[in-house]
């Protein structure tokens, strides 16, 4: 959640402090400002504590009722919340302007803050990826050989890294239109390196396409050019053309791939290559929220092959499950394997492999934000189960023990952290909501006292108990456990809201109600009311935005 939002969220919601829908009508703007006008205007009460307690919330209450009422103002707070009537430019709109030109303004200042905020970054990616021949595991020694290794003498496998690569690279934007991009790669394998650095710049030249050009030395100087247009809704392409200057002349290459949406989740995509590589390629994608499907097929020189891959989400278990095939001139592969999201920026990925002639090699990667941590493990050179089985096992049983052993806890210390973080922050703007609660709940006494009287002489509605914050668990009483800090006794302030032997709570967060306020910020709260109606005792849990209306019949406890 962006520091916007998070303000936006943490201020009072007028909409819910009158206990109105926030469509409502002027008509209920009105009524729900006369109802609390009653009850807090200060010349109703002659304490002077009170009454300045009860000129504060007036105070409240007619402000919520100004911005509500004024179509303006109304706008303005539906898009910015109570900040926006104060700050960011919106003194200078004019108030002739209707509330869809109110947003139309709302949404072109936000999009220069996004230009300001792309400037500022740099968006920095990075890559490192090993390779591991771990083939000495599965080996079957020569137990006759007449040299003495050391490994016979301390039982150890020869493991080496025999390969890595890094890349990196960081944006650079220029303006609201072009970007500059800077990279850099180096790579060894078997002790053969190589390496080369790449500067772009891209700009777009209208709504419908980019171009771009990009320098590059290394293996000698490159020079391309790139372009994409979307010609018409739902098809698309984009070429490239990449000169090669080497110590033997100059060599050319195109690629050039167009592209269709065949319907909503697919899309369809035909490359040809050319000059330094020649062949043509076509594959489709299919996208849903279950699953992913890819099916591509190649024809070229020396290569050629056809090959399907299947994800299935779990967007529940923020899992993937991922089986690939492929097969062609150079043999054939069949991958299965994992993904999980481990923490809101980060996933870990394990993949078993096993091919001709590539043998059975393990893939595990990390992803965390922009960078990605990689390995590619040989395990045995030929397919054999050994090494089959272990390269499955192995990395279940690995995630599993971490998992328990260490990223929950690690996990469970961060959300706890992050909550003393937030209470520590809110602890005075918590204080000053809990006197203004207890504050008006005194406020509201003497009127909760008629309604009582009024709802228990035709036996109507009267609510016995209320609570808010985190509730006890289902089964348990809040006697059981008494009244915690965390939980605050709403009594009052729901009768105070009963009228004709109905209540109505609207579909969002109860802490701006009058006498409410959020006892745990940042935490999932409910709402529990046990009632009379009838002389029959009623009891109703809720979520925290969720709406309610009582009395109903499906609220009656079983006698």
């Amino acid at each position: 959640m962006s520091d916007d939002m998070e303000e936006i969220h943490n201020e009072d919601d007028y909409y819910t402090f009158l206990n109105i829908p926030r469509d409502a009508s002027s008509e209920e703007i009105n009524n729900a400002y006369r109802r609390l006008s009653r009850l807090y205007h200060p010349d109703k009460h002659t304490d002077p504590d009170r009454k300045m307690e009860a000129e504060l919330l007036f105070s409240k209450t007619k402000r919520a009722y100004e911005v509500l009422s004024d179509a303006h103002m109304r706008a303005i707070y539906d898009n910015l919340g109570i900040a926006g009537l104060e700050t960011q430019g919106w003194e200078i709109v004019q108030r002739t302007k209707t509330p869809h030109e109110i947003r139309e303004e709302y949404e072109r200042l936000a999009r220069d803050r996004e230009e300001r905020r792309l400037q500022q970054r740099t968006n920095p990616k990075s890559s490192v990826t090993m390779t591991i021949d771990a083939t000495d595991l599965f080996s079957v020694y020569d137990d006759e050989s007449p040299y003495l290794d050391l490994r016979d003498l301390f039982g150890l496998p020869h493991i080496e890294i025999s390969g890595m690569s890094i890349n990196q690279s960081i944006e650079a934007p220029l303006t609201s239109k072009d970007t500059a991009v800077f990279s850099g790669n180096l790579a060894s394998h078997n002790g053969n390196g190589n390496g080369g650095i790449n500067c772009s710049v891209r700009r777009i030249t209208s709504e419908k396409g980019w171009g771009e050009v990009e320098i590059g030395a290394g293996n000698g100087l490159t020079f391309t050019t790139k372009g994409f247009r979307n010609f018409s809704r739902g098809v698309f392409g984009n070429a490239s053309l990449m000169s090669h200057f080497t110590a033997n002349g100059v060599r050319l290459g195109t690629v050039a791939t167009l592209a269709n949406q065949l319907d909503k989740h697919t899309v369809g995509y035909l490359t040809w290559k050319a000059g330094m590589q020649s062949g043509m390629n076509t594959m489709i994608i299919r996208d849903t929220p279950s699953l992913h499907i890819v099916f591509s097929g190649y024809i070229g020189i020396p290569h050629t092959y056809i090959a399907l891959s299947y994800t299935h989400k779990m967007p529940e278990r923020d899992a993937k499950l991922k089986l690939t095939g492929k097969a062609g001139t150079f043999g054939a592969v069949v991958e299965y394997g994992a993904e999980k999201k481990i923490s809101q920026n980060s996933s870990l990925s394990a993949t078993l492999g096993v091919g001709v002639p590539t043998g059975v090699h393990l893939k595990l990667k990390l992803h965390r934000a922009s960078q990605t941590y990689g390995a590619t493990i040989l395990l045995c050179e030929e397919i054999l189960p050994a090494p089959v089985i272990y390269g499955t096992i192995v990395p279940l049983v690995s995630w599993l023990a971490i998992h328990k052993l260490i990223i929950q806890p690690y996990l469970r210390q961060q959300k706890q952290a992050e909550l003393l973080k937030q209470r520590e922050a809110n602890k005075s703007r918590l204080l000053e909501k809990r006197r203004e609660a207890m504050a008006a709940v005194d406020l509201m006494r003497e009127t909760v006292r008629r309604i009582v009287e009024q709802e228990e002489s035709r036996k109507g509605l009267v609510i016995l108990q209320a609570w808010y914050g985190q509730l006890v668990l289902d089964g348990e009483t809040q006697e059981d456990c008494g009244i915690s800090p965390e939980v605050v006794d709403v009594t009052v302030p729901l009768q105070c809201l009963v009228k004709d032997s109905k209540l109505i709570l609207q579909e969002s967060s109860k802490c701006s109600l009058p006498g409410f306020y959020d006892p745990c910020p940042g935490e999932d709260k409910s709402l529990r009311v046990r009632y009379l109606f009838h002389a029959v005792t009623h009891e109703v849990m809720i979520s925290d935005t969720e709406s309610l209306r009582i009395p109903k019949q499906s609220h009656r406890m079983e006698t």
